[in-house]
């Protein structure tokens, strides 16, 4: 009768199935902060398993998709998830920029009502001299 040795089969699976989770993320990883495209396709070039098995693992899919569909929407220059703009940081800008455009508003307002005055100041003497 043999020695049963499933254990060391099954341990073996298991330290292959983590080692090959660790390429993958790490694959992941390594695309998204190069700014290249995440695709299932990509990803599994990059970590030499097939997509089938990328499908196959919940959360690295989840984690393709959302990174597939945040470039999708993104420019044509994919920004790496860590580098891009947080939701209160472009809150902060388009503030500050509505804040430069009212004072350009105002400081136009007040440059045309200068012109308006110097120009009307002009045309009076102009008459003035005119009428001399």
């Amino acid at each position: 009768m043999r020695a049963d040795n499933t254990r060391h089969i099954i341990a073996a699976a298991q330290q292959r199935h983590e080692l090959t989770r660790a390429k993958a993320i790490q694959a992941l990883r390594a695309l998204d902060s190069q700014g290249a495209a995440v695709t299932f396709e990509t990803v599994a070039r990059a970590a030499a398993v097939s997509r089938s098995w990328l499908y196959a693992q919940p959360d690295i899919r989840a984690e393709i998709e959302r990174l597939r569909n945040a470039s999708r929407r993104a420019p044509a220059t994919p920004v790496p998830a860590r580098q891009r703009s947080s939701d209160a940081s472009l809150l902060r800008r388009l503030e500050a920029a509505t804040q430069r455009n009212r004072q350009l508003t105002q400081e136009n307002r007040r440059l045309r009502e200068q012109l308006a005055q110097v120009l009307g100041r002009q045309r009076a003497n102009a008459i003035e001299g005119i009428s001399k």
